[in-house]
């Protein structure tokens, strides 16, 4: 008798190209100035408007870029690397091609390692990496900007001839959380590194995500590709509708086509663009006008007389690698004694490890302690606001003195969150004024704790008897109604030591 297994269920298969603006002064192979609300075309060289005559010059700062951007994904940097012409005609694309490096990109063969939160209560740090196939230097287009109202369409040439990087990930991805933790991983290297800012709002990074299902074991299916995807959260959204749609289709016995596709944020849908079965005909070609890139590996082996601004090295730019977000997150740990899930959020969060190693340094209670309050009091207030980090009405100075307050035994610990609620509501003021003003400092006299605990044990005979039956759980709604009459400002520790041997 021959067993079937029953068919495996359909998974995703996720693959993204990320184009990054260089973060440089001037454009690419010209001498334009780089800025995103500039007036519309104010930064357009003659070579922009592709003039006749006009000839690229090569900016050694997005070389640079590019190379720091490899090594620091650990790819391969080729030494001599080679310019090519991509053909199509787009409005916003005034010389009818794109300079890119289509034959032998800057850098190849890299690795993203990233971590998303996972598990059962998203508190354990999920590890996985992706392969980089290739980094590129290319020219950004313009924009065109359709006028739906007059039936025209105006073009904005600014960002022509902006730098990219185009970074191509190999299909090792599985679902859009997976897909957006990579790109937030990428970001933050990338900031690190200050080879670009990383602005998706402002389309310093822009990504295209290629999607496809299959069944573990079978050939990948036929894929689409969703273009221009602003956001990390968009990233998830577009990836994971992408595949429930492309499932559905496979098991109502239609077909997937090779189409490109856009992504509606308000509806969280996938919309058709255009099909990619007349594939287009970029007809690429060596670019005549730029000699081939060459990237040496010390300064000894760049070749005679040739000026130093000149030349790229590797062993000087290997030198300014920063500290990356991965080191960061170990160094934090090792440190401040933390979680790692507690490391991978303040390093992902815009500002929040600053936040916490500012409270740290003016505080006396420790970073274990610090975390609990930045991870649950103030990013849960950031979150329920939709605020980010240096919206914050407390400063980390704010925060720490409610902390040195409650340290030095002047405030409960229920206190100090209700002086931060305070605080967060009135920014102008000092915890010591809150506390003043609201008589909310401990109760430390010990004649009126005593008697104060004497009036519960009174009223509450069955509780007292409980205790001195053995049950000494009791004790603790004791102390609750002691604090409830002193309003949280009494010393815990002090109230349990009197109630115990009063009830003992």
């Amino acid at each position: 008798m021959t067993l079937i297994s029953a068919p495996q269920e359909l998974v995703g298969v996720v693959g993204l190209e990320i184009h990054a603006q260089i973060h440089s002064n001037t454009k690419l192979f010209s001498g334009s100035q780089v800025g995103f609300q500039a007036p519309p075309n104010s930064l357009v060289s003659f070579f922009d408007a592709s003039l006749p005559g006009t000839l690229p010059v090569l900016n050694r700062r997005c070389v640079e870029a590019a190379v720091m951007t490899g090594l620091a994904l650990n790819c391969t940097i080729n030494r001599k690397s080679l310019f090519d012409r991509k053909h199509y005609f787009y409005a916003d694309l005034p010389a009818g091609y794109q300079i890119t490096q289509q034959r032998l990109p800057i850098a190849v063969d890299g690795t993203l390692t990233y971590s998303h939160l996972g598990g059962r209560k998203r508190n354990t740090v999920v590890t996985k990496s992706v392969r980089i196939k290739q980094i590129q230097l290319e020219q950004d287009s313009g924009k065109s900007l359709h006028d739906d109202y007059r039936s025209q369409t105006l073009i904005d040439l600014n960002r022509a001839g902006v730098g990219l990087m185009e970074l191509v990930m190999e299909p090792d991805m599985s679902c859009g959380e997976e897909a957006a933790a990579a790109v937030r991983e990428m970001q933050l290297i990338l900031q690190a590194l200050g080879t670009c800012q990383g602005n998706m709002a402002e389309g310093q990074l822009r990504v295209d995500a290629n999607v496809s299902v299959h069944r573990p074991g079978d050939p990948w299916g036929i894929r689409t590709e969703v273009k221009n995807i602003n956001s990390a959260r968009n990233l998830a959204r577009a990836i994971d509708y992408e595949i429930q749609r492309q499932m559905f289709v496979l098991e109502s016995g239609g077909t997937v086509q090779n189409e490109t596709r856009s992504f509606d944020g308000k509806t969280g849908h996938t919309i058709p663009m255009r099909d990619k079965e007349g594939l287009q005909d970029y007809r690429f070609m060596p670019e005549p006008n730029l000699p081939p890139l060459m990237v040496y590996e010390a300064c000894s082996t760049a070749p005679p007389g040739v000026a130093p601004s000149q030349v790229v090295v590797l062993e000087e730019v290997r030198e300014r690698l920063p500290e990356l977000p991965s080191v960061r997150r170990q160094r934090l740990v090792e440190t401040y004694g933390i979680l790692p899930e507690h490391s991978f959020t303040l390093v992902n969060e815009d500002g929040l490890m600053d936040y916490f190693e500012a409270v740290v340094r003016e505080t006396k209670a420790g970073p274990r302690k610090v975390i609990g309050w930045v991870m649950n009091e103030l990013q849960g207030l950031l979150h329920q606001q939709n605020l980010s980090v240096s919206q914050s009405p407390i400063s980390p100075q704010a925060l720490a003195q409610i902390l040195n307050l409650q340290e030095n035994g002047q405030i409960s610990s229920s206190i100090a969150k209700q002086v931060f609620q305070e605080l967060w509501k009135t920014p102008g003021k000092t915890a010591q004024q809150i506390v003043k003003e609201q008589d909310l400092g401990m109760v430390n006299d010990s004649t009126e704790i005593h008697r104060i605990c004497q009036k519960v044990v009174d009223s509450h005979p069955d509780q007292v008897q409980a205790i001195r039956s053995g049950n000494k759980k009791v004790l603790n709604k004791l102390m609750g109604l002691v604090q409830k009459e002193t309003k949280g400002r009494a010393d815990p520790v002090l109230v349990r030591a009197v109630l115990e041997q009063k009830t003992s």
